[in-house]
């Protein structure tokens, strides 16, 4: 993990560093006095810290300039904000931070902050990483998960989509194969693409994922590291990765889409 720590004063910075250290040991840790050194080490050195610990009160760019400019070219990195001024605690979320410590600096509150982030591209042990901004793509062991059948990974998407609901075979079916009259047909296409993920989470230990109750499909949404949930529950992380697309290449998702945009909107 790779940490910048940002301070003009000499004494905070290394107060910041020796915190940061203590609380997530065996992380590389930069320590940087001016904006300018941050802005060179992501610009031209092309360094893309997975969090940032920075100070606001800065001369020349401050540390909530500093902050949007290291988002333009570092979107997933977090932002975390470390100062001794309570009233800059509005600016800096309005930026969506990813959080903010009063000075003094304390490892253990430097170890809460880290603790209540998700980094991006990291899967919660034992949980699939499921990516529903952009294109839909699964992720097992931080690789993408590969299914027999091409229509798998759809029927999956729209289970996550569902959020947990149990889905019947009559509603997937007129999602998955809307023009197709022939039941009978379809029906043991869907039975072919549900033993396919049984047969894939399965493989990789994972069988809990699905649930199956009278007749209904539905995902068991503990088992799975998604941006989306992610997102609906608030966290920050998550509303700053969305960029306004998500499952892109279902056209049934555009529905949840709006509802996505309507709450970014609403977040900011």
């Amino acid at each position: 993990m790779l940490i910048f720590a940002i301070d003009d004063e000499p004494k905070m910075l290394d107060m910041l560093h020796t915190s940061i250290a203590e609380a997530e040991q065996g992380a590389e840790i930069m320590d940087f006095g001016k904006s300018s050194e941050v802005l060179d080490a992501i610009e031209k050195r092309q360094l893309r810290p997975d969090i940032v610990f920075s100070d606001i009160r800065m001369p020349g760019i401050d540390g909530l300039e500093l902050a949007v400019k290291i988002k333009t070219y570092s979107p997933n990195t977090k932002i975390i904000f470390v100062t001794g001024y309570s009233d800059y605690a509005l600016d800096a979320f309005e930026i969506h931070a990813n959080g903010y410590i009063m000075k003094p600096i304390e490892s253990e509150r430097i170890r809460a902050e880290i603790d209540s982030l998700v980094l991006p591209f990291q899967s919660q042990k034992g949980k699939l990483r499921v990516k529903c901004f952009g294109i839909f793509e699964i992720f097992w062991q931080d690789k993408p998960l590969d299914f027999e059948r091409r229509q798998t990974k759809e029927l999956f998407a729209y289970l996550i989509d569902r959020e947990g609901a149990y889905c019947y075979a009559e509603e997937v079916i007129d999602i998955l194969w809307e023009d197709e009259t022939d039941m009978k047909k379809t029906k043991h296409r869907l039975r072919n693409l549900i033993n396919d993920l049984k047969n894939t989470f399965h493989n990789i230990g994972c069988d809990d994922v699905l649930i199956r109750k009278s007749g209904s499909l539905a995902i068991n949404c503990d088992m799975v590291d998604c941006d989306y949930y992610r997102m609906l529950k608030g966290d920050m992380s998550a509303v700053n990765l969305y960029r306004g697309e998500y499952m892109k290449q279902y056209d049934w998702a555009q529905l949840t889409e709006g509802k996505l945009h309507f709450l970014r909107l609403f977040e900011s």
